[in-house]
């Protein structure tokens, strides 16, 4: 299948996993790092690289951030995310051209370099290969891969079912304002239930029947 092609304004399902099925996420803080490395480089050209903005004093951090959120162009708009011990998944739209290659090659480039130096002596490429793409063709879609990412962590048995709704490494808790964090653009999402009740409804409903398939064909990694 070839891959599809990035266009301004749509939405696509964009995922991968480490080289050989290898763990990416080890522990809480490289799941930390992970999510706070989706927020920075979702920014166009953010300056200077997450690594050296993490040295700042704590007034110095505070004041970049502040004028990222407050002043910075997006280049993609994060509608969901989710990070699983050996991959990750992400519903992105596109805003200014290549901005899905480029914030995709900023991410894994910092998260790797980290990754890379945090465990010392291993070296090289931490991801396989190019990223995998699936075109949002339209809202029915749009809600059911937004609601397969959130998901997974249960379906994946990662966590238990009445655990999901708190997993902090996935954007379903800021969906369910079980925190603060305002990472992603929820209205597309929110906007299609009359209240958050049927809207946790809606993810939950499907767990049970994700386990018996295990799988959802044309979005597993294979």
């Amino acid at each position: 299948m070839r891959p599809a092609i990035l266009a301004n304004d749509e939405i696509y399902h964009v995922f991968n996993r480490g080289i050989d099925k290898k763990p990416t996420f080890t522990d809480k803080r490289e799941f930390d790092r992970a999510v706070l490395t989706l927020f920075y480089y979702r920014f166009f050209n953010p300056k200077p690289r997450l690594s050296q903005a993490l040295l700042l004093n704590k007034d110095e951090k505070a004041k970049l951030f502040k004028e990222l959120l407050d002043k910075s162009k997006k280049q993609v708009e994060i509608l969901t995310y989710c990070f699983m011990p050996n991959h990750f998944h992400f519903l992105l739209k596109q805003i200014l051209d290549k901005g899905i290659v480029k914030f995709i090659s900023n991410f894994t480039n910092s998260y790797t370099r980290y990754f890379n130096t945090k465990h010392q002596r291993r070296i090289g490429p931490l991801f396989q290969g190019k990223f995998k793409r699936v075109h949002i063709e339209d809202d029915k879609q749009l809600l059911q891969v937004h609601r397969y990412i959130h998901i997974n962590p249960a379906v994946s048995l990662i966590v238990k079912e009445e655990d999901l709704e708190y997993y902090r490494w996935s954007s379903l808790p800021e969906y369910l304002g079980k925190h603060r964090s305002e990472i992603c653009q929820k209205e597309l999402i929110i906007n299609n239930f009359n209240s958050l009740k049927s809207y946790k409804k809606f993810i939950f409903d499907q767990i049970d029947y994700a386990k018996k398939i295990d799988k959802i064909k044309h979005l597993v990694l294979e």
